[in-house]
């Protein structure tokens, strides 16, 4: 299991995001924070912008598709992707986060 973190430029992209990733079945769960404040460097500047961060979990063999469809619907010429493996669970979560995100329909929570 991983918990795939990226930010977006403002909340709709976050809803689109987290939507796309939980309706498909390659998260079991998104997560929006926000709004944040990210600093970073672009283009050789030092920039601050507003942000929301979504968190996302989900099985390390689901990382290519959600790799793809968050560079899909990302407006970020570089978007934030990027993912922690999740060292521990409860055996009931764990079970039911590998439910979500397999292919064929899993129970509801």
């Amino acid at each position: 299991m991983i918990l795939v973190a990226t930010t977006t430029p403002d909340r709709a992209t976050a809803d689109a995001i987290a939507a796309a990733l939980v309706e498909q079945r390659l998260a079991a769960c998104v997560q929006i924070s926000g709004p944040i404040t990210s600093v970073y460097r672009w283009e050789g500047a030092v920039e601050t912008g507003q942000e929301w961060l979504c968190t996302a979990k989900t099985t390390a063999e689901r990382w290519l598709e959600v790799e793809r469809l968050v560079t899909e619907l990302h407006p970020y010429e570089t978007p934030e992707l990027i993912a922690t493996p999740i060292t521990h669970a409860s055996p009931v979560y764990a079970e039911w986060l590998r439910e979500q995100v397999a292919e064929s329909a899993g129970r509801s929570r």
